[in-house]
């Protein structure tokens, strides 16, 4: 393995990862004024492709959990997204309905992570694979960390 890990504490880490999130911030933010998409218009996109993905289609009250979100501020985002999510009677119960997303929306998704797939590609070309799946069980661990953190009750001290 290479590079110099001498002087990596905690602290030095939670910064790296605070940056990062701040600049993923960032990044969605300026895709979503580009494309006159809210960061909720946004992440209800993602949240029906990633289901999608994994063969289980969203209802609308299923989304609402997912984002955190009302009923009726869930029925405004679909609303502003119906160029790219349509709503359909789900084939194994007809009395479901169930979001599923229009080509437009595949395209728009390759628009947001594609040059950031590449960036970090190239980004990450300089890592061997013992580092790579370093790398992948810290992030996964830190992903997890923070779905933990997220669903702990605040204290209001």
């Amino acid at each position: 393995m290479s590079g110099d890990t001498r002087g990596v504490d905690d602290s030095t880490l939670v910064g790296h990862i605070r940056a990062l999130m701040i600049e993923s911030s960032r990044f969605v933010n300026a895709f979503g004024d580009s494309h006159a998409l809210h960061r909720s218009d946004l992440a209800a996109l993602v949240a029906i492709m990633d289901a999608a993905g994994r063969g289980h289609p969203l209802s609308q009250g299923e989304l609402a959990t997912q984002l955190r979100l009302s009923a009726s501020a869930t029925t405004s985002v679909l609303d502003r997204l119906q160029a790219h999510v349509e709503r359909r009677r789900d084939t194994r119960d007809r009395r479901r309905v169930v979001l599923h997303i229009r080509p437009s929306a595949q395209k728009l998704g390759f628009e947001l992570f594609g040059p950031l797939g590449m960036a970090y590609a190239q980004a990450w070309a300089q890592f061997d694979e013992d580092e790579r799946r370093i790398i992948a069980r810290f992030l996964a661990a830190t992903v997890e960390a923070t779905k933990h953190t997220r669903l702990q009750p605040h204290r209001e001290d």
